[in-house]
């Protein structure tokens, strides 16, 4: 009973704090003709509404494509629909056609707040609390209540779902799914990730580490006996699950290709809205490899759309293929966690047409593993929220990330006490640093030198923080703090990528499937 009222108080504090950033300001407020996401999702509302189904990602005169057109699979489309169908019976006016656009007022904007409130409820909550009871390592009372405390305070969801505007859907189908995996549900969690990808086409991020580790299950079950089975039951699964979200658009080839066009526009080249047209100008920073080394080689003014997406697919898949190797030989659902990290991670990286909240598809998966590398997984989070502070700024959400983010710090230093936590053993560096004895002299000092750096990477971050929100950029170089937290970012992010790639293929532990508690 105890456990059950310490996660009551910490889903309510969580949910304290969403309430108090859905206060402020949203994506695109006020700012006409295209106002921002949260003017996109009701939009979406708008035309699924009051069009049939065959117009809803085709361009018509009821349609226009290039306003905030649907470019999310059906799942997303359908749960418009049902926002919208709630919207209509409170006030007609915030669906209407046409007439609607831009609709902003203070009941309308209770409502999609609401919206987002009933998501995180009922879908990404519940599997937060659940996923924290189900881990062996907290048996105890209080350390599930603690570790779902520093999950549902992460402030990078946090600002982007209550305060940008999003819906957290996707991610936690996803973390439903992993869930279903931990108990050996492999047919359900199936289903659950299928419904994550048919929700929003970048939960591909996650694709392959699902793919591998369910492989590799199949055959260490042996593909002449009960693997082959279950390969057969996996293989039905995910085609009823995306047979019975595609169903209304099963009818016509066509509109299979159209949507599958929206969702996959690569003829706008490697970036989705990172275009950087000289070194000093760039509308969107994202964290990644191909717009920090925009800022030195104009890459979309010497590559061809065509060679772009052939060396971000190339540099992607190449980044990724260790881990997902590992996985298919040696699956264990530690490995399988740590390989989301790890795959998300190369995706964001390298691959085509990235946006900055695209990071939070890293940094849920960081969460899951927060428990077993607390320093690593609190550093990455706070590079994580760091990397999206441009976007921040241009939504009026500083005081919130500043708010949110020392907080979320504390909480994660108080249930972690995650600076004695550097050693090579804590940050699961064991057998590499034993690798290494031999050849390096500064071993020893590991934790000393890794502290450092972390402090150094808080100031760092602290400094651009406060220069970009408080000081003029050069007039020559007006995106210059932008640009520079792009660029730290990414390079935190790049180490990152090696650390989780190194604890990957140097774990030579055997772990089997973890029990729910």
């Amino acid at each position: 009973m105890e456990k059950w009222s310490l996660m009551a108080v910490t889903v309510l504090l969580a949910l304290t704090v969403r309430w108090a950033v859905s206060l402020g300001s949203y994506s695109g407020a006020g700012k006409p003709p295209m106002y921002g996401d949260y003017e996109a999702q009701r939009h979406w509302q708008e035309i699924t509404y009051n069009l049939p189904i065959r117009q809803w990602y085709f361009n018509t005169s009821d349609n226009n494509l290039l306003y905030w057109g649907l470019d999310y699979p059906p799942l997303t489309a359908y749960h418009s629909f049902v926002c919208a169908y709630i919207a209509k019976l409170i006030n007609p006016d915030w669906v209407a056609l046409h007439t609607s656009r831009g609709y902003e007022s203070q009941p309308h904007k209770l409502f999609m707040r609401t919206t987002v409130f009933v998501a995180d409820l009922l879908v990404y909550i519940p599997a937060v609390i659940l996923y924290c009871f189900s881990l062996k390592e907290t048996s105890a009372k209080k350390k599930a209540s603690t570790c779902a405390l520093c999950i549902l305070l992460y402030p990078g969801l946090i600002l982007i779902d209550h305060g940008h505007f999003q819906y957290p859907l996707s991610l936690g189908l996803a973390l439903w799914a992993v869930l279903c995996l931990s108990h050996d549900w492999d047919l359900l969690g199936s289903v659950a990730f299928c419904l994550a990808l048919n929700y929003k086409q970048m939960e591909l991020y996650h694709s392959l580490p699902f793919f591998c580790y369910l492989l590799g299950k199949c055959f260490k079950k042996g593909l002449k006996g009960k693997g082959l089975v279950l390969l057969a039951k996996l293989a039905g699964t995910v085609l009823v699950s995306f047979a019975a979200c595609w169903l209304p658009f099963g009818t016509d080839v066509e509109q299979i290709m159209q949507v599958l066009r929206r969702l996959f526009p690569i003829d706008r080249g490697l970036f989705e809205a990172c275009m950087f047209s000289s070194p000093t100008h760039c509308p969107d920073k994202v964290a990644n490899i191909w717009c920090s080394l925009s800022v030195l080689i104009k890459i979309k003014n010497v590559i061809s759309p065509r060679t772009q997406l052939k060396l971000s697919f190339a540099v992607t898949f190449l980044s990724l293929l260790p881990a997902c190797i590992k996985l298919t030989v040696q699956p264990s659902l530690r490995g399988f966690k740590f390989a989301l990290v790890s795959c998300a991670l190369s995706f964001f990286l390298f691959s085509f047409q990235v946006h900055e909240k695209s990071i939070l598809l890293v940094s849920v998966p960081v969460c899951l593993i927060i428990n077993e590398i607390p320093f690593m997984a609190t550093w990455f989070l706070l590079v994580s929220t760091f990397s999206l502070l441009p976007l921040l700024l241009k939504d009026e959400l500083l005081l919130p990330y500043a708010v949110t983010t020392p907080a979320f710090l504390a909480v994660c230093l108080a249930s972690f006490s995650i600076l004695e936590k550097t050693s090579a053993e804590d940050l699961q560096l064991k057998a590499f640093s034993l690798s290494l004895k031999g050849y390096v002299s500064w071993v020893k000092s590991f934790p000393r030198i890794v502290r450092s750096l972390f402090l150094l990477s808080l100031a760092l971050m602290g400094a651009l923080s406060v220069l970009s929100a408080a000081a003029p950029p050069p007039q020559r170089l007006p995106d210059l703090f932008p640009l520079a937290v792009a660029v730290v970012s990414c390079l935190h992010f790049l180490l990152f990528l090696l650390y989780f790639n190194v604890v990957i293929l140097w774990d030579s532990r055997s772990r089997g499937q973890k029990k729910i508690s």
